[in-house]
C-alpha cells in the first residue's frame, strides 16, 4: 500500500514532463491513454479494492529530509515564476502576496523544523478523493484528446499549445494526489500552491486580454488563501510545536483552524471569492471540468471536512456554515439569470460547493455524511455536464442554452448524456437530492433555521434553472437546420463512462453509504450511525426503476417524434424554415422560443456586489472576533 501514494504522485508528474515533448498528435493521445487509463486507473482500482476491504488508516514516511528540501526549492521556484509573470503583466500587488507567504513558509520550515512524524496519511477520505481525481481526471484527459483537436479547428485564432495543456492537466493531478494524501501541513501547502499556479496557467491558455485578467484574478484570490494557510502553519509550528493536520484538529487550536478554513473558502470559490471561478470559464472545457468543477475546488471542501470536528459548535464553524449557506442560495439565484451553459454550470458548482461548506461548518455526523455524498455525486455529474456542453459547443458553434432548443432531435446522444447529468444534480433518487434531505434534517436538529431557509429556497431556485435547461433540450422544435455531431470518439468514451458511473452510483447507493461514507465518518468522529432509515432493498428497487425511467423516456420521445418537416403558422408568411417569417412591414422577423431568465431580479449585476459586501463583512467580523477571542 505504501508504494501506491508515491505512484499516484510520481506517474502523472512524469507524464507532465514527457507530454510536451511529443509533437505527433496521435502519439500524444496514445500516451495520454496509457498515463490516464493505464497506470492511474490501475492504482485507483487498487485503492477502491482497499476501501471495499475495510482498509483503515495508514501513516507513511516519517523521515523525508531530502524531499523536504526539494519541496522548499519548489516553493521558491513557484514564487519566482509568479514574480516573473506578474512583472511581465504589471500585476505588482500579486508579488507581495506570493513573496510574503513563501518567505513565511520557508522561515517556518527552517527556524522551526518539525520532529519525525508521518508526512502522508492514507485513510478513507484521502482514498475517496484519490479515486475521484484518478477516475474523473483520467477520463477528462482522455476526453481532451479529441476535444483539443476540434477546439483549435474551431478557434484558429489561438496558438495550438496542446502539449502544454496536457502537461498542466497531469501536473495538476499529481498535485491533487499529493494534497489529499498529505498529513504534514507543509507538504499540503506545497501541493496547494501548485494547484493554484496550474489553474492560473490554464485559465490564461488562450493568452487573450480577458483570459490573462481572469487568470490573475484567480491567482491573487488563491494566493490570499495561501497566505492564510502559511500563517496557520507558522502559528501551529511556533505555538503548538506541530504541523500535523490531525494534531492541529485534535488540539482545537482556534487560530490555525480558522485560518485554514479561510484558505479553504478561497479555494472552493465561496463568497466573496466566487468571481475567480466564474472567470475561469474562459479556459478550454477540459480544464473547466477538471480543475474548476470536479477536483481542484474539491481541495477546499476536502480540507473543511478534515477540519469539521474542530469547527463543530464554534464561532469559526458559524462563519463557515453561514458563508456556505449564503453562497448556496445567492449563486443558485444568479444561475437562473444565465443563458451561457458554462456560466450556469459555474454558478451551480459554486452553489453546490456552498452546501458542502455549510455541512462542514456544522460539523456533525449527519452533515459530514451529506457533504461526502454531495462531493461524490457532484464530481461525476458536473464533470459529465461540462464535457457535454463542450461537445455541444463544438457541434453547434455556441453554448447558449437558447441554441439548444430541441437538441433531443438534433444531437440525441449528447442530449441523453446531458439529461443524465442534469437529473443527477437535482432529481430523485440521485444522491444530490438525498444528501440535501439529510442536510436539511441536520440543520433543523442543530436549530440553525437560517441554514434551513438557505437550503429550502436555494433548492427551489436550483430546481428552476435545471428544469428550464432540461425542458429546452427535450422541446420538439422541427427546423430545417442541420447540425453535425463533431464529437470525437475519445469524448464519447469519457462521457459514456461518466454517465454509467452516475447511474451505477445511484443503483449502488446503499453500498456506497455503508462501505465508503460511513467508514469515513467513523474515522473523523470515532463513531457513526445509520443516517437513512429506509430499508436497503426497497431503496435499491426504487433507484433501479428511477434510473431506467429517465433515459427510457428520452429514448421514447425521440423514437415517437414525427420526423416529417411541417411548417408552422407564425401569424405571417412562413419563410420556409420555421425560424423566420415576414412581418406586417414586409421584413423578415426571427422567431424564437426563449426561457424566462429573471435578469432584473436575479442578474449578476444586481446580486453580485451586495453578496460580496455581505459575505466579506461577515468574514472580516468573524475573523476579528475569533482571533481576538483566542488572543
Amino acid at each position: 500500500m505504501g508504494a501506491i501514494p508515491i505512484l499516484l504522485i510520481a506517474w502523472p508528474a512524469l507524464a507532465a514532463a514527457v507530454l510536451p515533448c511529443i509533437r505527433n498528435r496521435r502519439a500524444r493521445g496514445a500516451a495520454v491513454y496509457v498515463a490516464a487509463a493505464g497506470v492511474m486507473g490501475l492504482a485507483s482500482a487498487l485503492l477502491a479494492a482497499w476501501m471495499a476491504g475495510g482498509g483503515g488508516r495508514v501513516e507513511l514516511y516519517a523521515q523525508t529530509g531530502l524531499v523536504d528540501h526539494a519541496m522548499l526549492a519548489g516553493e521558491v521556484f513557484l514564487m519566482g515564476l509568479i514574480v516573473l509573470l506578474s512583472i511581465r503583466h504589471h500585476k505588482y500587488p500579486i508579488i507581495l502576496l506570493s513573496a510574503g507567504q513563501t518567505l513565511l513558509a520557508v522561515w517556518t520550515e527552517l527556524a522551526h523544523p518539525a520532529g519525525p512524524a508521518a508526512h502522508m496519511r492514507v485513510d478513507g477520505l484521502a482514498m475517496l478523493l484519490c479515486i475521484i481525481a484518478a477516475f474523473v481526471g483520467g477520463f477528462i484527459c482522455i476526453y481532451a484528446v479529441g476535444y483539443m483537436k476540434g477546439y483549435h479547428e474551431h478557434h484558429e485564432e489561438y496558438i495550438d499549445r496542446s502539449g502544454f495543456f496536457f502537461s498542466m492537466l497531469f501536473l495538476f493531478l499529481a498535485a491533487m494526489f499529493g494534497l489529499v494524501l498529505s498529513e504534514n501541513l507543509v507538504w499540503m501547502y506545497f501541493f496547494w500552491e501548485i494547484t493554484s499556479v496550474v489553474s492560473f496557467l490554464l485559465i490564461g491558455y488562450t493568452r487573450t486580454e480577458e483570459a490573462v485578467n481572469n487568470s490573475f484574478r484567480a491567482l491573487w484570490m488563491n494566493l490570499l488563501g495561501g497566505f492564510g494557510f502559511a500563517v496557520a502553519i507558522a502559528y501551529a509550528a511556533v505555538n503548538g510545536g506541530t504541523v500535523q493536520l490531525t494534531e492541529v484538529v485534535a488540539s482545537g487550536a482556534t487560530i490555525p483552524v480558522v485560518l485554514l478554513a479561510f484558505a479553504a473558502l478561497t479555494k472552493s470559490a465561496q463568497m466573496p471569492f466566487s468571481s475567480w471561478l466564474l472567470g475561469a470559464m474562459v479556459a478550454p472545457t477540459p480544464s473547466s471540468a477538471l480543475l474548476h468543477s470536479a477536483t481542484m475546488v474539491k481541495a477546499g471542501v476536502y480540507l473543511l471536512i478534515r477540519l469539521a470536528p474542530a469547527l463543530a459548535g464554534t464561532l469559526s464553524g458559524v462563519m463557515v456554515s453561514f458563508i456556505g449557506g449564503f453562497t448556496f442560495i445567492v449563486c443558485s439565484m444568479m444561475a437562473i439569470a444565465q443563458n451561457d451553459g458554462k456560466k450556469v454550470l459555474a454558478f451551480s458548482t459554486i452553489s453546490n460547493l456552498g452546501l458542502i461548506v455549510a455541512c462542514a461548518g456544522i460539523g456533525v455526523e449527519e452533515t459530514i455524511w451529506a457533504a461526502i455524498l454531495l462531493t461524490i455525486f457532484h464530481s461525476v455529474a458536473k464533470s459529465l455536464l461540462f464535457q457535454a456542453v463542450g461537445s455541444i459547443e463544438n457541434s453547434l458553434g455556441s453554448r447558449d442554452i437558447e441554441s439548444m432548443h430541441g437538441l433531443l432531435l438534433r444531437l440525441p446522444k449528447l442530449t441523453y448524456l446531458m439529461g443524465i447529468g442534469i437529473a443527477g444534480m437535482y432529481l430523485a433518487p440521485f444522491g444530490m437530492l438525498i444528501s440535501k434531505w439529510v442536510a436539511l434534517k441536520a440543520f433543523v436538529d442543530a436549530d440553525n433555521y437560517l441554514l434551513v431557509l438557505f437550503l429550502a429556497y436555494g433548492s427551489a431556485t436550483t430546481m428552476l434553472y435545471w428544469t428550464k435547461w432540461l425542458s429546452k433540450l427535450v422541446s420538439l422544435h422541427h427546423t430545417k437546420e442541420v447540425v453535425h455531431d463533431k464529437t470525437h470518439h475519445n469524448q464519447y468514451l469519457s462521457m459514456f463512462v461518466h454517465a454509467g458511473a452516475m447511474l451505477l452510483l445511484c443503483l449502488l447507493f446503499p453500498l456506497v453509504s455503508s462501505r465508503i461514507v460511513d467508514p469515513i465518518v467513523r474515522t473523523l468522529f470515532g463513531a457513526s450511525h445509520e443516517v437513512l432509515s429506509m430499508d436497503v432493498l426497497t431503496t435499491m428497487a426504487v433507484m433501479l426503476v428511477s434510473i431506467l425511467f429517465v433515459p427510457t423516456l428520452m429514448f421514447l420521445l425521440t423514437r415517437s417524434a414525427h420526423r416529417d418537416y411541417v411548417p408552422i403558422y407564425m401569424g405571417g408568411v412562413n419563410m420556409g424554415d420555421n425560424t423566420y417569417f415576414v412581418n406586417s412591414y414586409g421584413e423578415p422577423e426571427h422567431l424564437y422560443l426563449s426561457n424566462w431568465y429573471l435578469r432584473f431580479e436575479f442578474g449578476r449585476r444586481r446580486l453580485m456586489r451586495p453578496s460580496v459586501i455581505v459575505s466579506a463583512g461577515v468574514i472580516v467580523v468573524m475573523l476579528c472576533m475569533v482571533i481576538g477571542g483566542a488572543v
